[in-house]
């Protein structure tokens, strides 16, 4: 294996380690947000997309490259089965075959598993702040609601003072009554607001989740494809030896 095609195997294998780590249960989403929030990574920021795509175009080159030398060497190698007299340019041209495709799995792979981890982090980032607006609307929705009992139990020591008052005092705590009845109908209208839109953080959650879901299953498929290309390769190999 050259040099070129040993560090892209390397980058292959970091990208299915860190994916792995992003997929364990025990580590939630706030953590990861934290990590990503450091100052390190506010300072390479500017330099991500770039790296990003430059990264993309590398792989994209090696990869048409490995395609190029599979019909290459496949076409050659259909040529050369049918000629007997030459047989140690068969297994050379075998040899190389194999090389190209093994080139060409490397380089698809590690294309493909780039362009999951960048989608992976993007979910990861945003399922962190759905919780965490979550919990800022579950905490709005708790204080209106305990501001609405408060005015409700002042709305009725107002009634029952009103009672036990004359009648000269009953405009001016009447109007005091529909101040606070004002008020009370004011909160129930934010309350509902901020229930509503604590059901939608809920659902974005949902959402999110189930993203996250049907992304650990494609990886868990793609795994298993990558696993038995592998040993076909291998058997492939020995049989050639």
């Amino acid at each position: 294996m050259t040099l070129q095609w040993a560090a892209v195997a390397t980058f292959l294998y970091a990208e299915i380690g860190l994916i792995l780590i992003f997929c364990l249960p025990f580590i939630p989403p706030q953590r990861w947000q934290k990590i990503f929030s450091f100052n390190v990574w506010g300072k390479i920021a500017t330099f991500w997309n770039k790296a990003f795509l430059t990264i993309i175009i590398l792989l994209i080159v090696l990869f048409l490259d490995a395609v190029r030398e599979v019909r290459k060497y496949s076409s050659v190698h259909t040529i050369e089965r049918t000629s007997t007299s030459r047989p140690d340019v068969y297994e050379h041209t075998q040899m190389k075959l194999f090389r190209s495709q093994r080139n060409l799995y490397i380089s698809g792979f590690s294309l493909f598993f780039w362009l999951v981890l960048r989608r992976l982090v993007t979910l990861i980032t945003q399922l962190a702040k759905e919780l965490s607006n979550k919990g800022v609307l579950k905490t709005q929705a708790e204080n209106t609601n305990k501001a609405a009992k408060k005015f409700m139990e002042e709305n009725e020591k107002l009634k029952r003072i009103l009672k036990s008052h004359g009648k000269d005092e009953e405009c001016i705590l009447e109007a005091e009554n529909k101040k606070l009845v004002q008020d009370q109908e004011k909160l129930k209208t934010e309350l509902r607001k901020t229930s509503d839109a604590l059901s939608k953080a809920q659902n974005d959650v949902m959402e999110m989740k189930m993203q996250s879901e049907r992304l650990s299953k494609e990886y868990d498929q793609l795994l298993k494809e990558h696993s038995e290309l592998q040993d076909r390769l291998e058997r492939g190999n020995k049989k050639r030896l």
